[in-house]
């Protein structure tokens, strides 16, 4: 897993590790970015060389099999050559990307450059690609997600799960889009307010499932049920939104 620091606890690789973890799989974090972040925004961020990062990945590679690599904030474009450069050595590794641009506070987690690479290359790459509605909006253009999904999808992406939890409504629904194929759709109960690390925790479990051989479908329904019930525990870490205890299974 692929993502940045968030010294909060909330999201970022401390998010995918214990997501991870507490689905029985064994994290191998790499880090992309230094943040300076609370549970309520991020203030900024500053990218690892992302030669470091390549030679992390390729020495995990010479010692432990990969059985999938997931991808929160990655820092800067620059990392994402090196992860594709990573991953041309390894096309059957299944891809989860969630492509974070933006704090739920504001700040700013990737610039266009890193958007459009992104775009442009990563996404072409990725199994799935799990956006919120403000990040499906600020990568397609459209407004509308179904509009949305489709040009990103025209333009090579392999599937959008497009998620609901910024949404408003009872239920939160989450909705799969992939080319030539009806969108399928998943409803959870939808606890009040917003948690930080919820879009982590979603992607690192989906690629959790994927890791144990679930089919991408399985891996999705697994993934929310685990966030349902860390959201159904949070934490109240600081002043800011509350964050998923996705270690809830120990009180259980």
């Amino acid at each position: 897993m692929l993502s940045g620091l968030d010294p909060s606890g909330g999201a970022g690789i401390q998010a995918d590790i214990q997501a991870v973890t507490a689905l029985g799989c064994h994290p191998l974090p790499v880090l992309t970015c230094l943040t300076v972040q609370d549970t309520r925004n991020v203030y900024d961020s500053v990218a690892v060389e992302s030669d470091l990062i390549l030679r992390q990945l390729k020495c995990l590679a010479q010692d432990t099999p990969f059985h999938a690599v997931k991808t929160g904030a990655l820092g800067n474009a620059s990392i994402v050559e090196a992860l594709l450069a990573f991953l041309a050595d390894h096309p059957a590794v299944p891809l989860i990307v969630d492509p974070v641009i933006k704090a739920a506070g504001g700040g700013d987690l990737a610039d266009e450059a890193l958007i459009d690479r992104m775009r442009r290359t990563l996404f072409q790459r990725a199994e799935v690609i799990t956006p919120n509605g403000v990040e499906l909006a600020q990568l397609s253009g459209e407004q509308d997600p179904a509009k949305a999904a489709d040009q990103l999808l025209s333009e090579g992406c392999g599937s959008v799960l497009a998620t609901g939890g910024h949404g408003l409504g009872q239920s939160i629904v989450n909705v799969l889009y992939r080319s030539g194929q009806e969108p399928m759709e998943w409803r959870l109960d939808r606890i009040g307010g917003e948690y930080h690390g919820t879009g982590c925790t979603l992607a690192a479990a989906l690629a959790a499932g994927r890791a144990q051989g679930l089919s991408l479908e399985e891996a999705i329904a697994q993934a929310q049920t685990f966030v349902s019930g860390a959201i159904g525990s949070a934490l109240a870490v600081g002043r800011g939104q509350p964050v998923p205890d996705r270690h809830y299974k120990r009180n259980i």
